[in-house]
C-alpha cells in the first residue's frame, strides 16, 4: 500500500496528479496529514476531488495553521506522539493490500523530513520523495528549506528529481534516483489553468505579488523597501498583493498599511484552483515562492524571483529572475517585464506519469 504523509496545501494540490495516477491504476492510497495548514484544506481537498486525509497526524481538534517558528517544537512533539501510538495501526495500513509498503513525501516544508523519519523509523517502510534533490546552496537561504531537502535525501530511497541538475545533485544519494523532466506542479496546473476567474473588480492589466516566505517578512527593511517598490510600479499600473494573516499582521505591525489602496491592492489568498487563473491573467509576478515560480516558469509568464537565492536555478533567465532580494534588482526586472515573456511549456511534460509508472514498475502499484 503508498501512503501520503503531508502537511500543507502547497503538496496536496502538487501530489493530487500523482495521487489520482494511482488511483487509476485500481489503488486507494491513504493520505495521512500532519496539519501544518488547516484553515483551506478542506476547500483545496474539494477542488482537487482529493478525499479527506485518513489519519490526522495532530488530532483534527487540536490542529491549526503554523504561523511561526515557535510553534514548530510543539507541532512536532504531537506528530511525533500520534505516530507512535497508533505505530501498528498504520503499519498494519501500509500492508493491508499485500504490495510492498511506501511512504511518499513531497518537496520541501517540515513535514519532508519528519514524515520520512516517521515512515522509515517509526512505520519500517520504504520512503519516496516527490520533487527531490532541489538544492540553493545554502543552508541558511532559504531557512528552513534548504535543510529540510538535505536531511529527507539522506533517509528516502526513491528521488523523484524534476529535472537533470536535481538528479545531479543527488549523484551521490542512496536509493533510486528518477528524473520526471518536470515539476508535478505542472499536471496541477492543467487542472486549474482553465476555471473561471472570481475576482470582483479586477483592473483589465495588472500584476500579481505573493511574499511571504519568513526569511523576507522577518526582516523589516527587506519586507518594507520591496512593499514601498510595489507600491510606487502601481502607480502605472494596478498590482494585486496576495496576503495571508500573517503577512497582514506583519504589515499592521509596521505601520504599513497606508501604502495599500485601490491601486496597490491587498487581496486575500485564494484557493488554488481560483488563483492559477488569476496567474495566467496577470501581467507579470513578484514572488519569493518556489513553487509559484516555476509555475511562472511553465507559463512562460515574467516574474520576479525576490529571494536572495533560489533552490531552481534551472528555472532563470529571460521570464524569471533572481533579485537577490535587492530593490534595485527588483526595480529592473519591473522597468523590463514587458519585454521578457517566453513560449508556454505545459504541454510538454507529464512528470506524474513518469512518478507513477516507476511505482509500478518496482511493484508498488
Amino acid at each position: 500500500m503508498i501512503s501520503f504523509i503531508l502537511g500543507t496545501t502547497a503538496e496536496l494540490i502538487k501530489i493530487a496528479p500523482v495521487y489520482h495516477g494511482i488511483a487509476e491504476r485500481g489503488m486507494r492510497p491513504k493520505i495521512w496529514f500532519t496539519a501544518q495548514h488547516v484553515d483551506e484544506v478542506a476547500d483545496v481537498l474539494a477542488d482537487l476531488k482529493l478525499p479527506e486525509p485518513d489519519v490526522w497526524l495532530v488530532p483534527q481538534e487540536k490542529a491549526h495553521n503554523l504561523e511561526s517558528p515557535a510553534q514548530v517544537p510543539g507541532w512536532a512533539a504531537q506528530v511525533l506522539r500520534t505516530a507512535w501510538s497508533r505505530r501498528h495501526e498504520l503499519r498494519a495500513a501500509l500492508n493491508e493490500d499485500g504490495r510492498p509498503p511506501l511512504v511518499l513525501v513531497h518537496g520541501d516544508t517540515f513535514t519532508t523530513p519528519y514524515g520520512s523519519l516517521i515512515g522509515k523509523r517509526i512505520l519500517k517502510s520504504r520512503v519516496g520523495h516527490v520533487e527531490a534533490g532541489a538544492r540553493s546552496g545554502s543552508i541558511l537561504s532559504p531557512l528552513p528549506e534548504e535543510l529540510n531537502r538535505k536531511i529527507a535525501a539522506k533517509i528516502v530511497d526513491i528521488h523523484f528529481a524534476p529535472s537533470a541538475r536535481e538528479v545531479n545533485n543527488l549523484r551521490n544519494a542512496r536509493g533510486v534516483v528518477v528524473d520526471t523532466e518536470a515539476n508535478t506542479a505542472i499536471d496541477a496546473m492543467r487542472l486549474a489553468i482553465g476555471q473561471p476567474l472570481d475576482v470582483p473588480n479586477l483592473p483589465e492589466k495588472f500584476g500579481l505579488a505573493t511574499l511571504h516566505r519568513f526569511e523576507l517578512v522577518s526582516r523589516a527593511d527587506k519586507y518594507r523597501e520591496v512593499l514601498e517598490i510595489l507600491r510606487e510600479q502601481s502607480r502605472q499600473m494596478p498590482i494585486l498583493y496576495m496576503a495571508g494573516a500573517p503577512e497582514r499582521e506583519k504589515i499592521r505591525s509596521l505601520g504599513l498599511d497606508n501604502l495599500f489602496d485601490d491601486k496597490f491592492i491587498a487581496q486575500p489568498k485564494m484557493r488554488y484552483l481560483k488563483f492559477l487563473p488569476l496567474v495566467a491573467r496577470a501581467e507579470y509576478v513578484v514572488t519569493d515562492s518556489g513553487g509559484l515560480s516555476a509555475e511562472c516558469y511553465y507559463l512562460g509568464l515574467p516574474c520576479a524571483v525576490h529571494r536572495e537565492r533560489t533552490e531552481t536555478p534551472q528555472h532563470l533567465g529571460e521570464t524569471v529572475v533572481l533579485t537577490e532580494m535587492r530593490g534595485d534588482k527588483l526595480q529592473n526586472f519591473l522597468d523590463t517585464y514587458q519585454n521578457r515573456r517566453g513560449e508556454s511549456w505545459m504541454d510538454k511534460y507529464h512528470p506524474s506519469e513518469i512518478v507513477v509508472d516507476t511505482l509500478a514498475q518496482l511493484g508498488y502499484c
